[in-house]
């Protein structure tokens, strides 16, 4: 008996060997066509990467839309704005009315020493409503304080426009525009009326009074006055009328900026005629009843003018508001 080994044939042997390919380069990759499709891969790559960079280069360059949220405004009134406004400490505010003190004291200084060149010509016109009363020296020196007093008096009304003009300028940068519109008409309305107030005084109420105590003791003392008490006289009344008519001035800034009304003002007319009449008695250095009873009617008068102008005002004021 012979082994299997032996009794296998040839061909048997030839199936336990592997197959080889006829043509082993058609199914082995070679190095040159992985290199091809790697280089394919990297081009195909960087295509990609340049059009992604063209298209986001593209929607840069296209306007994108914007959207506005309603924003709140608070109304406020264009009067009630401060236009320029500019901050200032309290130390810059101080140092700011020191300097405007100093401007205006110098201002009166020099107006005094003007006045005091031409005090007799000063001191002539305040005689004249005391025509045929003549006057006398008491004591000695007396008309020299009485030239010095008439100079002050008078350099002060001579320097009340520059009083005025710094006032305004240190209290301008805190006025809002409606206060503003109201500035200019109020001093001029002021310094108007408080020569008219000089002008009555000097006309109407110093000669009445004099009239007044001349004749009551005519027939029974010679009339000889003091020049300093004369004068003391004269210049007290004649700054407290003025100072008396600019209740106008205070009824317009208070109508304008509607604190009240000329409703208001017109329902207190009881109280206003008993003011007016301690008002004569107070601002008059006299105790006749005559210069008090004018100055108290002038007061009067010039109170309801004061309420026509508050009137206009209002009237004025309607129609912007309704537009």
């Amino acid at each position: 008996m012979t082994p299997a080994s032996n009794s296998e044939t040839p061909e048997s042997n030839s199936n336990l060997n592997p197959v080889l390919p006829e043509n082993p380069e058609q199914n082995s990759p070679s190095p040159i066509s992985n290199l091809d499709d790697i280089s394919e891969d990297i081009d195909l790559s960087t295509e990609l990467g340049e059009e992604k960079e063209n298209q986001s280069s593209s929607e840069s360059q296209i306007p994108q839309p914007e959207f506005y949220l309603p924003v709140s405004q608070a109304t406020t009134d264009e009067g009630d704005e401060i236009p320029d406004e500019v901050e200032m400490g309290f130390f810059d505010h101080l140092e700011e009315l020191r300097q405007r003190i100093f401007y205006v004291l110098i201002a009166v200084f020099i107006a005094i020493i003007g006045c005091f060149a031409f005090v007799n010509p000063i001191v002539q016109l305040l005689q004249r409503p005391a025509s045929g009363i003549k006057f006398v020296q008491l004591a000695p020196g007396e008309y020299f304080f009485v030239s010095l007093k008439v100079a002050g008096y008078s350099g002060l009304v001579v320097a009340t426009p520059f009083i005025l003009y710094q006032i305004t300028m240190f209290v301008l940068p805190g006025l809002t525009r409606k206060e503003r519109r109201l500035l200019v008409p109020t001093l001029l309305g002021s310094s108007v009326l408080f020569l008219l107030g000089l002008g009555f005084a000097y006309i109407a109420l110093i000669p009445a009074a004099l009239n007044f105590f001349v004749s009551y003791g005519a027939d029974v003392v010679e009339q000889f006055f003091s020049i300093e008490k004369y004068f003391e006289f004269v210049l007290v009344l004649l700054f407290c009328t003025g100072i008396a008519f600019q209740i106008p001035v205070i009824q317009a800034i208070l109508g304008g900026l509607k604190i009240v009304s000329s409703q208001q003002m017109l329902s207190g007319w009881r109280y206003v005629i008993l003011g007016g009449a301690v008002l004569g008695a107070v601002l008059t250095p006299s105790t006749d009843p005559l210069t008090q009873s004018l100055l108290a009617g002038a007061i009067l008068g010039l109170y309801f003018g004061g309420i026509g102008i508050v009137k206009m005002i209002e009237n004025t004021s309607k129609p912007s508001q309704n537009q």
